[in-house]
């Protein structure tokens, strides 16, 4: 028991750090539990969902004021309902594919290999869209246009690809459709909100059956640790963007997908 609450830590650390970040969280738990292992595949599978929750909480604590100003505006300010009717469209494209091809991503997608390739692919794609001379037309994350929301939409559905990463997949296609760095990286955490939550209602439903008493603790560690590091991330990830790009974490996407390569290979 020892052993697994470490083991929930950990996953619960690399969960937080990594879920709002361009790396994909997902490949990452995906390869941890691959390579160290995690109880049977089915509690490791539900594991991985719940502990999303602390992740999905703590960028909640931050963006409270935000949020609770955004939803006692959408009566009288057209600029706040605007932007959320904005954040829905863009969140519909990956509702409906996920829950479509839900069985098709956990049971052919959901491969170590495809993880580490999408890993290296991702971060190519990344070192490619953050060098160009790109000229952004916004600066504010609610300040997109419809055609833009939904276009970010859209691509977000690779994300359904583990590896690809839902923040990396937003981040990028905000950037070629005209925003700058910061409402770009900003604009992946109002649409985490609600992407993250479905998925999570979802995957309970279809897992919830493998949790048990037995498993609390180790969940609820995991849980902890994720909000923890969540916050962290969250907190100072849009500064960090800001003045640096997205070189470091392209660059840990290449590394961590190649030696994930090696792995598989000498196993």
């Amino acid at each position: 028991m020892l052993v697994d609450i470490f083991k929930a830590a950990g996953l619960g650390i690399v969960e937080g750090l990594t879920e709002y970040i361009p790396v994909s969280s997902t490949g990452h738990l995906l390869l941890l539990q691959h390579f160290f292992g995690f109880g049977d595949e089915d509690f490791g599978n539900t594991f991985a969902v719940l502990i999303q929750l602390g992740a999905i909480l703590a960028l909640l604590s931050i963006y409270f004021t935000k949020l609770w100003t955004l939803a006692t505006g959408m009566l009288s300010d057209a600029k706040a309902r605007r932007f959320v009717f904005g954040v829905l469209i863009a969140f519909l494209p990956a509702a409906i594919v996920g829950a479509a091809l839900h069985s098709f991503i956990k049971g052919v997608l959901f491969n170590p290999w495809i993880v580490c390739f999408s890993l290296i692919t991702g971060g190519a794609v990344l070192l490619y869209v953050d060098s160009l001379d790109l000229r952004p037309r916004y600066r504010d994350a609610t300040g997109f246009s419809l055609p833009v929301y939904l276009g970010i939409g859209i691509c977000q559905c690779f994300a359904m690809i583990p590896g690809v990463s839902r923040s990396g997949a937003t981040i990028v296609s905000a950037l070629l459709l005209g925003a700058d760095r910061r409402s770009a990286a900003e604009f992946s955490f109002y649409l985490a909100m609600p992407t993250m939550a479905g998925a999570f209602a979802y995957d309970l439903y279809k897992n919830g059956a493998h949790m048990s008493a037995s498993n609390v603790l180790v969940v609820a560690v995991g849980f902890v640790a994720s909000f923890i590091a969540g916050w962290f991330v969250v907190k100072r990830f849009l500064d960090y963007v800001s003045g640096h790009g997205f070189d470091l974490f392209a660059w840990w996407r290449v590394v961590v997908g190649t030696l994930g390569l090696i792995g598989l290979a000498l196993a």
